[in-house]
């Protein structure tokens, strides 16, 4: 669904733009040099947009610092103190992440607005359901999708009354079923941009696939205009997750896929072990191809078909494929080093 285009920094979200993939740097923002570091890192792995919390004002001025050493937009994010909200417009923040409710009075959010409007900073109106009014809680008989989005445009209202539309808007819980409805209603009655996730969702693994359902199904719905994948974790693996959610859906087409085939009683090497290395491997790379990595070299040809190159072990031996035909035979240990050479070589 088309929703109107907003610029953060250098990258622009909505109007059909592709989808920014988003983090959050768990660092603290005044140690400029460790937050500077983990965006870097982040950036690596395919990050367009970090958020930084700011709950000091010590954070806040720290990004005009951090701003100078990073090469992507960052994002203010800002509970209760709407004066870390102005000084995080007057550092160079790309963004600021608010929740109005928890601002203050109309006043407190006239003066973020008034910031935000002298520098064209969008700002991004943030609702989940740990924070949902209680009015609505007793309206709706607790948190539901219908009450997320009536606290979400509620807020919207507020600031657009105040003449300012430079807005992002996301409404965020835990619970896959609610947050995917959430956004079927709010994008039927808005064409702001949506920042799509699911909050709280949990550790690297149950997080990625619980972000993975909900996401995933409301990014194939056409909804949604950047995403953030919320991991108990290593921000990067947060991007990992993010690109492969992209990846699966069509939705972006750079870097390389790997598939691997599950292991079973014929698998003779170490394919899980094989498959991370892989997996990790082509991150050096920036093609546009999948690579297959398979346990059994019986099968394994077959089965890889669909892959522009792979790999298949048996027992001390390793097969090098390309579209399904077997092009080199080499010891297993070669393998790794030999899929990295091609790779290297690959459209030369």
């Amino acid at each position: 669904m088309k929703t109107r285009e907003i610029a953060v920094g250098t990258v622009k979200i909505g109007g059909g733009n592709p989808i920014a993939v988003q983090s959050m740097t768990n660092t603290k923002t005044e140690d400029v040099r460790a937050t500077v570091a983990q965006i870097g890192r982040l950036a690596q792995a395919g990050c367009d947009i970090v958020r930084v919390a700011v709950p000091t004002m010590q954070a806040a001025e720290a990004i005009g610092q951090i701003k100078r050493q990073v090469a992507i937009p960052v994002v203010a994010d800002i509970h209760f103190d709407y004066r870390l909200a102005i000084a995080a417009a007057e550092n160079g923040a790309d963004k600021i992440r608010i929740n109005p409710g928890n601002i203050g009075n109309r006043e407190r959010i006239r003066a973020v607005v008034d910031a935000c409007r002298q520098r064209n900073i969008p700002i991004r109106v943030g609702v989940n359901s740990g924070s949902l009014e209680k009015h609505l809680l007793e309206k709706y008989g607790g948190v539901t999708p219908e009450a997320l989005v009536e606290s979400a445009l509620d807020k919207v209202a507020v600031i657009e009354d105040m003449g300012y539309g430079n807005l992002v808007i996301s409404i965020k819980t835990t619970d896959v079923p609610n947050c995917i409805k959430a956004h079927e209603i709010i994008a039927e009655r808005t064409d702001y941009p949506l920042h799509v996730g699911i909050t709280e969702s949990g550790t690297v693994l149950s997080g990625s696939i619980k972000s993975a359902v909900g996401i995933g199904v409301i990014l194939h719905q056409g909804i949604g205009d950047t995403i953030r994948v919320s991991l108990t974790g290593d921000p990067v693996e947060e991007i990992h997750a993010a690109n492969l959610i992209l990846k699966s859906l069509g939705l972006k087409k750079s870097g390389i896929t790997v598939v691997s085939c599950p292991t079973c009683g014929r698998t003779q090497i170490d394919l899980i072990g094989l498959a991370s290395q892989v997996e990790k491997m082509v991150q050096e790379f920036d093609l546009d191809i999948k690579v297959a990595v398979m346990g059994c070299a019986v099968n394994g040809p077959g089965e890889a078909k669909e892959a522009d190159i792979g790999i298949a072990g048996g027992v001390g031996e390793g097969l090098l494929i390309k579209k399904g035909e077997i092009v080199k035979k080499m010891p297993e240990n070669e393998l790794l080093e030999a899929l990295r050479q091609e790779l290297a070589n690959w459209g030369r």
